[in-house]
Formats: structure tokens, C-alpha cells, sequence
């Protein structure tokens, strides 16, 4: 079968360069070959489910913005999680707050309680500890984590922010009005007091914050929430909706306001034609007037 299968490949490429003619020869030769290709493909494909040791089913994934575990499911009044973003078993997740895209907030083996109005940035991952100690992931509120971040079994108490690509490690504890520094390491149980700037690999004592970079925090908070807000509602239109927007947009960059004005829903004008508005300067007359007046023409 494999060799016939050969063969009639061989043919099709040889005589696809021909194929347009319309030669009633090589319409036989496509007929002929077809069924023995499709033959050979099945004896191959079963060929290869007998070799398997261990076999595959594959399986379409089902969305995992939030997921069971352990009896436990995902609880809270999040403003927004992202469509790509997981939250999985014992997680509580404040007003206001939001997990964004491709975000993994997993509580299996501990619990993952988040505040109001705090953030984990898109890819970052919060996760807890059991094997070795037993420590829950806290977080307070108006607490923004970065893209990338890892916090790991760990406390961040309010108005904390931790850099892009940071990392907070098991048994530490951020003190409130506090910044972790973008890629810093912050070690297992490292204690950082209230109001200072940590940085490096590991993290160290940098300077106070001042108090700008103090009310930055609160700001940065603000603007995410709203923020996520705006995401949460784009995400959750429907198919239907989101052609209907795209129409309108291609019909605003080619439709001239001044010559054929969009009729606005409740509004039916006199002289609307089929529901798209009202003819401009190009029409001397309404529409429903089938005859045009005639004008003597001027030599």
C-alpha cells in the first residue's frame, strides 16, 4: 500500500503542472489516485495507534479562569480575570481587584487571600507552600504585582508594589507602604519594614520612599482598577458584539457625515433611504419624488 501510495504521489506532483488543460487523462489519473491516497493515509494512521505504548486522547482544554481543587473553589468579587489567567482552589479575590492575562494565581495546597483593589500583572504567579513549611499567600489591599513576579508563600501587606520580574519568597513579609524593586530576589523570611525601597539579588535596604514614589502606589492602584474595569467589559462581549463594533468602525472610516449622515437608532428621517440616513447635496429632491423635474439645460 505504501508503495502504490508512493507512486500515485509521484504522479499528482508530475501532473499537476498540467492540471488546467482539462486532459481527460489526467482527471482519470486524479480519480485513481485519490481513493488509493486515502487508503494508504488510514493504514498509516493505524499503524501508528498500534505502535503507541501508551495512548493519547487528545481533549479540547476548557477555560481555567477559575478551576476547583481539593473541594475548594476560587471565591471573591474580582472586578477582573482575564480570559487567559488561572485562579485554581482556595483563593479569595477582593472588590476591585484583577489577575490579568496569562496570570496564575494557584492556592492547592494552601490559602491565597488578595484585597481589594490589588493586581497580579499579566504572566506573574502566586502560589504557596505546604512541603516545606506551611505558609499561606496573603495580600492586602491596593497591593500592585508586577508582570513576571513571582510571590511565593509569602505576606505583602497593603500599598505594596513588587516590580516587574521580582521575586518575594516563602515566609517573607513586605511591610505596608513598601517597594520591591523590578527582578530583586527577596529571600525566605526576609522581613522589609514599612515605607522603604528594596533592590538586588538579594534584596536589600535601598532608601526610604519619598513621598511621591508613596503616593505613586495609591495612584498606580486607582489606575489599574479602573483599568480592569474597562478590560472586564471588552472581555465579556459576545461573537455578536464584537462584529457589530467592527462594522460600525468600517463604516465610520469610509462613511462622509457631511454627504450621508448615520441614522441613529429612534431616529426614522422623511427622507432616509433603506435605514443608512439621509441623502446629501447629491439629490436635489426627497427620494420618494420618482419623477425628477425637468430643467432646461443652459447652452
Amino acid at each position: 500500500t505504501t508503495t502504490a501510495a508512493a507512486t500515485c504521489a509521484r504522479l499528482l506532483l508530475e501532473a499537476a503542472p498540467y492540471a488546467d488543460a482539462g486532459s481527460s487523462m489526467i482527471k482519470q489519473v486524479f480519480s485513481a489516485a485519490g481513493p488509493v491516497l486515502k487508503a494508504a493515509g488510514k493504514a498509516i494512521d493505524s499503524a501508528g495507534m498500534a505502535l503507541e505504548a501508551v495512548p493519547i486522547t487528545e481533549k479540547l482544554v476548557a477555560s481555567t479562569r477559575s478551576v476547583a481543587f481539593g473541594g475548594k473553589v476560587p471565591a471573591g468579587a474580582a472586578a477582573f480575570v482575564a480570559p487567559t489567567a488561572t485562579v485554581i482552589g482556595d483563593v479569595t479575590i477582593g472588590p476591585g481587584s484583577s489577575v490579568w492575562y496569562g496570570a496564575k494565581v494557584r492556592g492547592d495546597v494552601h490559602t491565597i487571600k488578595i484585597g481589594a483593589n490589588s493586581s497580579v500583572g499579566d504572566n506573574a504567579m502566586v502560589h504557596v507552600a505546604k512541603i516545606a513549611g506551611d505558609s499561606p499567600t496573603l495580600i492586602g489591599d491596593n497591593v500592585t504585582i508586577g508582570a513576571n513576579a513571582l510571590v511565593h508563600a509569602c505576606t505583602l501587606e497593603s500599598n505594596v508594589v513588587v516590580g516587574m520580574g521580582a521575586h518575594v519568597l516563602d515566609g517573607a513579609v513586605v511591610g505596608a507602604t513598601s517597594m520591591i524593586a523590578p527582578g530583586a530576589i527577596v529571600t525566605p523570611g526576609t522581613k522589609v519594614p514599612a515605607g522603604q525601597l528594596w533592590s538586588g539579588v538579594p534584596a536589600k535596604h535601598l532608601r526610604d520612599l519619598t513621598a511621591e514614589e508613596i503616593e505613586a502606589i495609591m495612584a498606580t492602584a486607582t489606575e489599574t482598577a479602573t483599568l480592569s474595569k474597562q478590560h472586564a467589559l471588552e472581555c465579556s462581549k459576545s461573537f455578536e458584539e464584537v462584529e457589530a463594533e467592527k462594522y460600525e468602525w468600517d463604516d465610520a472610516q469610509i462613511r462622509n457625515d457631511d454627504y450621508l449622515p448615520r441614522v441613529q437608532p429612534g431616529q426614522h428621517p422623511e427622507d432616509d433611504y433603506m435605514g443608512q440616513g439621509t441623502p446629501g447635496l447629491i439629490f436635489n429632491s426627497k427620494l420618494k419624488q420618482v419623477v425628477q423635474p425637468k430643467q432646461k439645460a443652459e447652452w
